[in-house]
C-alpha cells in the first residue's frame, strides 16, 4: 500500500513518509537524563512532532527493559478549567488507563479507584506513589499537552509531580518528561484568586530543557525521496529550496505541501508526472486560502494582545526595537508558538514566508471581502496587470478611506502596508502570487507580484516589484533611499517588468493634495515610478 504526508497527528511509519522520530533530538542526552533520575521538559510549536518523539522513546524504554515508560495525553482536563477536582481526576483517569494499556493489567486502575476519596490536591501524587511501589522496575513517565491546563489545575498537578521526586525511583517515577509547546519556567499561571504563579515555581525540581527544532534541508530532501523511490514520481529539483524557504523545516508545513501537491492535486497522482515549483506555489496557496487547523491556529494567536504586541512592529518595519519595552516573556511565548525567530545579531523575524503570507492575509481578511475591485478591471489584453491603473486607483481609494479603514485593523501600526497589501491581494487572488518581505529595521516592505501570463509551468511571468515605505524625516531623503533600496530588490529578483517605489505620508499637518501624487524617474539606468500616499 502506497504511504502518503502526514498533517495529523502522530507519524506512524507503516502508512506515513516519516524522519526517524528518535534521529530527531539527542537520543544520548534524553537516555542519560533518565538515567540520572532526572524530571525535564521536552518542548517545541505545535504539530512539529512532539508526540511522535515521545511515543518513539516510550517504544525505545520498553524495548529495552530496564523501566516501566509510559505515554499519557492530558489535554482533556482543559476543559475543566480550574477545576482541580475533575481536572486531577481526569489525569489520574488518563495515566492508569495507559498503565493498563502498557502492563495489560487492571492493577493500575484499581489503585486508582482506591483513591477515589482522598484530596485532589494530594490525588495524583498518591496515585503515583502507590503505583511505582506495585511496579517491578522503576517508571518512567511521560505527559503530554501539559500546557493545556490551565490555573489552578495546572498548579496543583505540577506541585503534586513535584512533591514526589525524593521518592524516586522505588515510589515514585525515576523520571518524568513533561511535554507541551512551552518550557514550564514561561508558564504565567493566573490562579482563581488572580495571583500569578510561574511554571518555575509549581515545578522547581526540573533540570533541562529541551527544545525540538524543525526538519533540515537535509531531512526535507529525504522525505520526499521516500515519495519517489516508492511511487517513482519526481521531484524537479528547484523544489526543494522553495520548499526549505517556504517553511524552514516546519514539520506539519513540510508534510502539508507535500501532501498538497502529490494527493489533493487529482492530476498529480499520476505519478509520471513531475513535481514542480509552479505547483508547490499553487499548493502553498490553496494551504493558506482552505485555513487548514495548523494555519487556523496560527491565525487565532494574532488576536492576543501579547502577540500583537510583537508581531505588529514587524508588520510595520519598526525602524528600531527598544526590546526593554516588551516583556521578556512575550517575546519568549510568541518564540515558542514557533511565529518568530530570533537569531543572534539579527532583528528578530517572521519565522517563515509561509508565515509571512498568512498573517498580513488574516489581517486584512474582511477588508478584501469588502474591497469592490475586481481582477478584470486591471487587466491588458495579453492578462497582465496594469499596475499604473491600479495604483491610480489604489490612490483614490487611499485618499477617500485610508482613515476609517486603518481604524478597522488591529494592527493600525501597520495599517498603510496591510491596506495595500489587501487592495493587491484582492486583485491577484486566484491569478497570480504576492512575495513578501518585511521585518524590524528594514523601514519598508518588499513585495513581489508575480502573474502567470499562460496556464502551466514555465510559460512567461509578469514580475512586477513594490517598495513601501513609511515617511520619516525628509521626503528627498526617503525617495533617495527608497529608489536605492527599489533598485536593489528589482536587481536581486532579476527578469523584472517594472518597479514602484510607495511612500505613505503620515503627516497630520499635511493635505491629501500635497500627499497624493507620482512621478516617473530613473535610477541606475532602471525606470521606477514613485507614488506618494
Amino acid at each position: 500500500m502506497e504511504r502518503f504526508f502526514n498533517t495529523a497527528g502522530p507519524q506512524k511509519p507503516d502508512i506515513n513518509y516519516s524522519i526517524d522520530p528518535l534521529s530527531r533530538f539527542n537520543l544520548d542526552e534524553m537516555l542519560s537524563l533518565i538515567r540520572q533520575q532526572r524530571y525535564f521538559v521536552l518542548h517545541a510549536p505545535r504539530q512539529t512532532g512532539k508526540t511522535s518523539c515521545l511515543l518513539a522513546l516510550r517504544d525505545l524504554l520498553n524495548e529495552q527493559s530496564d523501566y516501566i515508560a509510559v505515554y499519557a495525553n492530558v489535554e482533556g482536563g482543559q476543559a475543566s478549567r480550574n477545576n482541580v477536582e475533575r481536572v486531577v481526576g481526569a489525569t489520574c483517569d488518563t495515566i492508569a488507563e495507559r498503565f493498563r494499556m502498557t502492563l495489560k493489567s487492571d492493577l493500575p486502575v484499581n489503585i486508582k479507584q482506591e483513591l477515589k476519596d482522598i484530596n485532589p490536591d494530594a490525588k495524583l501524587a498518591t496515585f503515583l506513589q502507590r503505583l511505582s511501589e506495585a511496579m517491578p522496575k522503576p517508571v518512567v513517565l511521560f505527559i503530554d499537552e501539559i500546557d493545556a491546563l490551565v490555573g489552578d489545575s495546572l498548579v496543583s498537578v505540577l506541585r503534586q509531580l513535584r512533591s514526589g521526586y525524593d521518592l524516586r525511583p522505588v515510589s515514585f517515577p525515576q523520571s518524568v518528561v513533561l511535554c507541551g509547546v512551552r518550557d514550564v519556567r514561561d508558564y504565567r499561571i493566573v490562579l482563581s484568586n488572580q495571583d500569578i504563579v510561574t511554571g518555575g515555581s509549581a515545578f522547581n525540581v526540573k533540570a533541562e530543557s529541551l527544545r525540538l527544532g524543525n526538519f533540515s534541508k537535509r531531512e526535507i530532501y529525504e522525505l520526499y525521496m521516500q515519495h519517489t523511490r516508492e511511487t517513482g514520481q519526481q521531484w524537479d529539483e528547484a523544489c526543494f529550496p522553495m520548499v526549505w524557504e517556504s517553511t524552514e523545516g516546519q514539520p506539519w508545513l513540510v508534510n502539508a505541501l507535500a501532501h498538497e501537491v502529490t494527493w489533493k492535486m487529482k492530476e498529480n497522482r499520476d505519478r509520471s508526472i513531475t513535481i514542480t515549483p509552479e505547483m508547490l506555489f499553487r499548493a502553498k496557496e490553496s494551504i493558506i486560502y482552505r485555513r487548514d487547523t495548523h494555519i487556523d491556529q496560527l491565525i487565532d494567536k494574532l488576536k492576543e494582545p501579547r502577540v500583537k504586541r510583537i508581531i505588529e512592529p514587524i508588520l510595520a518595519n519598526s525602524p528600531e526595537a527598544d526590546d526593554t519595552l516588551i516583556p521578556t516573556d512575550d517575546l519568549q511565548y510568541v518564540e515558542d508558538m514557533g511565529l518568530i525567530k530570533r537569531e543572534k545579531g539579527k532583528p528578530r523575524r517572521i519565522a517563515n514566508t509561509i508565515y509571512q503570507e498568512v498573517i498580513p492575509r488574516e489581517l486584512t481578511w474582511t477588508t478584501q471581502d469588502g474591497l469592490i475591485q475586481e481582477p478584470q478591471w486591471y487587466q491588458n489584453t495579453d492578462g497582465s496587470i496594469n499596475m499604473e491603473k491600479l495604483l491610480l486607483d489604489f490612490q483614490q481609494f487611499f485618499r477617500q478611506n485610508a482613515d476609517s479603514w486603518i481604524q478597522k485593523f488591529d494592527y493600525a501600526e501597520a495599517g498603510p502596508q496591510l491596506l495595500l497589501q489587501a487592495f493587491l491581494q484582492r486583485i491577484v487572488n486566484g491569478g497570480g502570487y504576492i512575495d513578501r518581505e518585511y521585518g524590524l529595521g528594514r523601514r519598508r516592505t518588499d513585495l513581489l507580484i508575480r502573474k502567470p501570463l499562460t496556464d502551466g509551468y514555465g510559460g512567461p511571468v509578469q514580475r512586477i516589484v513594490l517598495e513601501l515605505k513609511i515617511k520619516h524625516g525628509s521626503l528627498e531623503k526617503v525617495i533617495n533611499e527608497g529608489l536605492r533600496q527599489t533598485f536593489d530588490y528589482m536587481d536581486t529578483v532579476g527578469s523584472v517588468d517594472e518597479g514602484h517605489l510607495i511612500i505613505f505620508d503620515r503627516s497630520k499637518d499635511k493635505t491629501w493634495e500635497e500627499r497624493i501624487w507620482h512621478r516617473q524617474t530613473v535610477f541606475n539606468n532602471r525606470p521606477i515610478m514613485v507614488w506618494g500616499m
